[in-house]
């Protein structure tokens, strides 16, 4: 081949090659999700800015072995092909969920797509996990019901073990009970949305109100409620929700704390925030647990759970109740010392 033929081999193979790049660029740049197109060489012609920002690619390179694999095996397939992978991101290695699709590109290229299926992959977990633990919750209390009846039948001509039996069933079946109303609720404030179906609510009262469904609780188990709100604060919300919620915690802080022992329930604004705080002189809470106990039928004490019938969807539901009026909840706690819940929202704007 003569030099002027090469030279226009060469130009036709650069033209053909810009005009792979501009419509290569034009469909990365309209991908969602990441996108990348490599060479024959696995270099890196294009990526969008979603693969650079999830950190797929390095030095025109893809970073990640397995997404590699994944555009090999699409070089000699007649198709795309997809997996599902798990890679790790960041300085933390942190695991992400990923759909990744190759196929090739013209003769020399591929081009691959990543999806980031995580918080996806996370909800179904905790979709899963939720049924499972409803499930055995459920059938605790049911399968006791069902052992105690018998008992009762059984011992039909001895009125003594009737009466234990029959009230070790009013137990369980008020557990029962319990669980299904609090799985009512949790459903309610994960699901809330409260737009404009809110209304003022004065804080002050709220609280009493709390107090009042915990008076009988507090009497059982000799503990004595203070409570002294700051007069005024309001905040807008769903008034049963946020009593609910405050409810849980004064009842959390009654269980947990020794018989004639003292819970101080308090309310005060602080820059715009109601601060609504529960303090008790009880157990406590190891440092290790506090970050999981507004977690669904987690337990600090599964013992004294079952003593007084806890769900362990008291603190899940406070926390949602929270979120969902715009607020958060904070804890500080000590072993042998105690426990303050602070349940935090915004006030409401007084100004319209």
């Amino acid at each position: 081949m003569g030099f002027i033929a090469a030279r226009r081999v060469a130009k036709e193979v650069e033209s053909e090659f810009q005009a792979f790049q501009t419509v290569a660029s034009q469909v990365v740049d309209v991908i969602a999700t990441a996108g990348v197109v490599l060479d024959q060489f696995n270099n890196v012609v294009r990526a969008s800015p979603g693969a650079v920002q999830f950190g797929l690619v390095q030095n025109r390179r893809l970073i990640h072995a397995a997404l590699v694999k994944l555009v090999d095996r699409a070089r000699i397939s007649s198709g795309a092909v997809k997996e599902d992978v798990v890679l790790e991101t960041g300085l933390r290695r942190d695991q992400v969920w990923v759909d990744a699709r190759a196929a090739r590109f013209g003769e020399n290229y591929v081009m691959l797509i990543v999806e980031d299926r995580t918080e996806s992959k996370k909800l179904e977990d905790t979709r899963r996990d939720f049924v499972a633990n409803v499930s055995h919750e459920l059938k605790t209390p049911i399968g006791a019901i069902g052992l105690l009846a018998e008992a009762i039948v059984g011992a039909a001509d001895d009125p003594q073990m009737v009466q234990k039996f029959a009230g070790s069933m009013q137990k369980e079946s008020q557990r029962l009970a319990n669980l299904v109303q609090e799985l009512i609720q949790l459903s309610k404030v994960q699901g809330a949305k409260l737009g404009e179906n809110t209304v003022s609510i004065d804080l002050a009262a709220a609280i009493t109100d709390a107090v009042e469904r915990n008076h009988l609780l507090a009497e059982q188990r000799n503990i004595k409620v203070v409570s002294a709100a700051e007069p005024g604060v309001k905040i807008r919300g769903d008034y049963e929700m946020l009593t609910t919620a405050i409810r849980n915690l004064i009842e959390n802080a009654i269980v947990y704390s020794n018989p004639g022992s003292q819970v101080g329930v308090g309310l005060r604004e602080v820059e715009g925030i109601a601060e609504i705080a529960i303090t008790d002189s009880g157990i406590g809470i190891p440092e290790s647990e506090q970050e999981r106990i507004f977690e669904r039928f987690y337990r600090v004490d599964p013992s004294r759970s079952r003593e007084t019938g806890g769900t362990g969807l008291g603190l899940s539901i406070v926390k949602h109740t929270a979120l969902n009026h715009g607020g958060e909840v904070r804890l500080f706690s000590k072993v042998g010392i105690g426990s303050t819940f602070t349940f935090r929202v915004p006030i409401e704007n007084q100004e319209s």
